[in-house]
């Protein structure tokens, strides 16, 4: 509470107006108008008093509303009172705080969805009454009953700027967001752009998202019902020409479109041997619909993005977001992934608690991050970037004791105590850090490089929003599968440019199986533990840096099971062996990579059962698969002319049995389409 507010807990009533407030019956003290008049002058001239004369009930209003807002609330218009002999009109004006009365209680209609909203009312007290009133001919307003008691705590000039009564959007404003609007930015993105044009910190615009997602649902041309019919048609429709198409959705109690959900069959199929690391990006919004939009993409062995599933829901709560899971799930057979990573969200974290039991759940760290510069820039000033760099390199330690010192070093270092943002961080630290993280399996999604691949990826088909039925195919464009398919290949030719950097055996045999982006960071590991030493104890080897005298990490290896693991948890995290490892295996005169170290998600020949399950009516993912076989083909006959030779005998008489068999013109026609698709 204010001092001004603390010192203004007042009541007083003008003897000369013999009419009750009568609200709820409130008591008030008289005391004389003068004498009223001359202990507020010497206080405050701001503040209302008894015998405050007004031109207009609406500069009356004016008044009290901005006395209202220094004290920390705000008013609205209560009762009117008047009379209707010739010339008397409006006599008598209440204005009283906003949270005054109680809850006016509803009839239920059964046919209209009811907002559960709880109401601010508390039966308070406080209001400023005017009466009219006509001297030498001039008509004009007098205070002539005021208090100032609230049985509630008054606002912070930080808070009481978000109460309804002062959160406006001007008309220059308005014009500018809908400009925005066409061009299909985020309300977030809005918000930004219009705090950097007027030059004022982050969130203190005089109006909120919520208010700029109310006036462009009031600017909407589109009937939301009609919209959501074509919607459900539109995605009929898909079902009706591919049955692995998979939706869902819900309607409310009114039949209205509530949520829904789809997945490609494409999407589906890559789920089986990608879905073991997700992101479910919530943060995105459908600007023309309004409506919250959850993305699930993962990353495929060539470390591109790729899609799983979209729902769009009309809420984001907790039933919504089970609703959400519970429907990809079903899409994906059942199959829950290792990890999900998604936004700071309590609701989503509460559900996937209760969908996703066995999953492991990280929080978006890039997505945290981009909220940096309105928490922390006014704070540390010019000590910002410093800071930054002092948090990046906290989160990529390898163990908790070395976080939780560096932590608390940071905190003192740049007198952060008190700041709310650190202790949110801190407090979720075992949801976004490395260390709480690194022996769960990430696929790389947590890398800078990743994360920005991915919203790459996702604004292709957010940049150019239209209706939302349409959404549905621009979804569908992004993610079609010759486009996934021709980068695929892209990825595929660079195996002829790979260049081996240290000439070892394991780092050959690597090459001869991993896609390019996997070999690339396997190869980084294998130059690296060049500089390593290993030193064998007791029961494992210690592996440290040729520079160090102390420290360093422990590999526990048993050759005769092919069984290696380190302290670092980098195979664990990445599904990349780390140089500790590769040092104790090239000491150990491995020369080859274990079997099970060299991840089936990361290779470039899929699973057999991979080949033997894909649908026969995809012709393209057939072919596509075909292609990988052949290409594995080829690296391994390469090894040897032994190899060479049978491979050559069998893929002649293989060709020759191919060349036998009939073509019919609905199969030329289907050849062509996938020749240009895979071209």
């Amino acid at each position: 509470m204010s001092e001004e507010a603390g010192q203004m807990m007042l009541v007083y009533e003008d003897p000369s107006d013999q009419r009750s407030i009568s609200l709820d019956e409130a008591s008030s003290s008289e005391e004389s108008p003068d004498e009223t008049r001359l202990s507020l002058e010497t206080t405050n001239d701001a503040i209302p008093y008894i015998g405050q004369r007004f031109v207009t009930h609406d500069a009356a209003y004016e008044f009290y509303s901005e006395f209202a807002k220094r004290c920390g609330f705000s008013i609205r218009r209560h009762r009117t009172e008047g009379k209707d002999g010739v010339g008397k009109g409006l006599t008598r004006r209440y204005f009283v705080c906003h949270r005054a009365g109680n809850t006016p209680t509803k009839n239920s209609n059964d046919n209209k969805p009811q907002r559960n909203r709880k109401s601010s009312r508390c039966g308070c007290q406080a209001y400023m009454r005017i009466s009219k009133s006509t001297e030498l001919g001039v008509p004009e307003w007098r205070v002539t009953g005021f208090a100032n008691h609230h049985n509630h705590e008054l606002l912070e000039p930080n808070q009481v700027r978000f109460l309804p009564a002062y959160r406006t959007i001007s008309e220059s404003d308005k014009n500018r967001i809908l400009m925005f609007a066409k061009t299909g930015i985020s309300v977030q993105q809005m918000m930004r752009l219009l705090e950097l044009e007027k030059c004022i910190e982050p969130g203190y615009l005089p109006f909120t998202e919520k208010d700029v997602r109310n006036l462009l649902q009031s600017f909407r041309k589109v009937d939301p019902e009609d919209e959501s019919i074509d919607l459900l048609k539109m995605c009929r429709n898909i079902r009706d020409k591919d049955p692995n198409f998979k939706f869902e959705f819900t309607l409310d109690s009114s039949g209205r479109l509530e949520n829904i959900a789809w997945s490609y069959a494409s999407s589906i199929q890559s789920y089986e041997i990608f879905g073991d690391a997700v992101v479910f990006d919530t943060t995105h919004r459908l600007t023309a619909f309004d409506m919250p939009l959850g993305i699930w993409v993962g990353m495929n062995n060539y470390g591109m993005p790729c899609f799983f599933g979209c729902v769009l829901l009309r809420e984001e709560n907790l039933r919504s977001f089970s609703w959400a899971l519970k429907a990809f799930l079903g899409f994906m057979n059942g199959k829950a992934p290792q990890t999900i990573l998604t936004d700071q969200n309590m609701c989503l974290k509460e559900a996937i608690g209760m969908e996703m039991p066995t999953t492991k759940h990280a929080l978006c760290i890039w997505l945290t991050v981009a909220k940096f510069p309105s928490w922390f820039n006014a704070v540390l000033g010019e000590r910002y970037n410093e800071w930054k760099a002092e948090f990046y390199r906290l989160y990529n330690l390898e163990t908790i004791e070395d976080f939780e010192l560096g932590w608390r070093d940071m905190v003192n270092s740049f007198g952060l105590h008190t700041n709310r943002h650190i202790a949110s961080l801190y407090a979720l630290r075992h949801l976004w850090a490395l260390p709480y993280l690194r022996s769960h399996f990430f696929a790389g999604l947590t890398t800078p490089g990743q994360s920005k691949s991915i919203n790459a990826f996702i604004q292709r088909f957010l940049s150019a929003q239209t209706r939302l039925a349409q959404f549905v195919e621009q979804v569908a464009v992004a993610v079609d599968f010759k486009d996934q398919a021709g980068e695929q290949q892209t990825m595929q030719q660079n195996i002829q440019n790979i260049s081996l950097k240290t000439g070892a055996p394991m780092e050959s045999h690597a090459a001869s199986v991993l896609t390019p982006f996997a070999f690339s960071k396997l190869q980084e590991q294998l130059v690296m533990a060049a500089h390593y030493a290993s030193y064998q104890m007791e029961d494992c080897f210690l592996v440290r840096h040729h520079t160090k005298l102390e420290g360093g990490r422990k590999v526990y290896w048993v050759p005769r099971e092919g069984i290696i693991s380190c302290s670092c948890h980098q195979f664990e995290y990445s599904g990349i062996l780390c140089r500790h490892a590769l040092r104790v295996l090239s000491t150990g005169n491995c020369f080859q990579i274990p079997e099970r170290y060299l991840a089936l998600r990361w290779r470039r020949s899929m699973p057999l059962n991979r080949y033997l399950h894909a649908p026969r009516n995809d012709h393209v993912e057939r072919m596509q698969l075909l292609q990988s076989m052949v290409s594995s083909l080829v690296t391994e006959s390469a090894k040897s002319k032994e190899r060479l030779d049978l491979a050559m005998e069998h893929v002649s008489v293989l060709l020759s049995r191919i060349r036998e068999q009939p073509v019919s013109s609905l199969s030329m026609r289907e050849f062509s389409s996938t020749h240009r698709t895979l071209a």
